[in-house]
């Protein structure tokens, strides 16, 4: 299952990576998922899956490490790496399956964000965004905070300290964190103010995980309610149209899209 981003998303049927055996071979017996997960993991202790799953192919289960995913047949002899996609309905069957995977791991946060949400009485559209102290985007995304409340978008501010754990940025969110006012300490943090605060319990090391989990690497990095991700800043009109967009059903091959949101310019 190599990164997403190193491989290309097929529409057509995905190339098996396991070395192939003679066509004419006998298939092995078919194994449940946990069967299935413990004979992979043994196979390839290098892979440790964290979940497998039945898929919509019958024969092939869905097998996912943090945010890769790829599938394999019953009898646990062929891998296959790439997105499967519903020609049909156009559905991406691994990109639902990334969405979902986002959205249960953010919900394991509790409430250990810093929120930064609409006033009351507007639509409220939650996005959580990773964010660092030393990242001019995040700085604008900050400033431009009105703009997004007032189309009714809040954020809950997750903490990703790109120098690392252990670093100067993770001693800032740290402290931002520990302040009395957390809000207005994580303002003064991410416009690169330096300051202290008593030590206290964080969730900078938990976050940092989650973000290596989801394959974060820059900041700021969003993901919207339905589980999509948004790299980078965006202007609140745009992310709005995103939020929109990313509701709207699939569209069948050929098909027209129903919108199209704006490119940030």
């Amino acid at each position: 299952m190599p990164d997403k981003g190193a491989q290309k998303k097929a529409k057509t049927a995905p190339v098996a990576t396991a070395a192939a055996a003679p066509a004419a071979a006998a298939a092995g017996p078919a194994l449940d998922a946990e069967a299935m997960k413990a004979k992979l993991n043994a196979a390839m202790p290098e892979l440790q899956l964290e979940a497998v799953r039945a898929s919509p192919i019958p024969g092939v289960f869905e097998v996912q490490r943090g945010s890769l995913f790829g599938y394999v047949t019953a009898d646990g002899r062929y891998l296959i790496s790439g997105d499967l996609i519903n020609l049909e309905t156009g559905e991406e069957i691994t990109e639902a399956s990334r969405k979902q995977m986002r959205v249960d791991l953010l919900a394991t946060l509790g409430d250990q964000y810093v929120a930064f949400d609409p006033p009351a009485g507007k639509a409220q559209n939650i996005v959580t965004v990773f964010v660092d102290v030393d990242c001019g985007y995040c700085r604008k995304l900050h400033d431009e905070l009105p703009s997004y409340n007032a189309l009714g978008i809040g954020f809950h501010y997750v903490f990703f300290p790109r120098a690392g754990l252990g670093s100067d940025s993770e001693r800032q969110l740290n402290a931002a964190w520990c302040s009395p006012d957390r809000k207005a300490a994580t303002t003064r943090a991410i416009h690169g103010e330096k300051f202290t605060a008593a030590a206290c319990e964080t969730p900078t090391k938990r976050h940092y995980e989650i973000a290596a989990k989801l394959g974060v690497r820059g900041t700021p990095m969003m993901i919207l309610p339905t589980g999509d991700t948004v790299n980078g800043y965006v202007p609140a009109q745009v992310l709005a149209e995103k939020i929109v967009s990313a509701t709207l059903p699939p569209v069948p091959p050929g098909g027209a899209s129903a919108a199209t949101p704006k490119s940030a310019p």
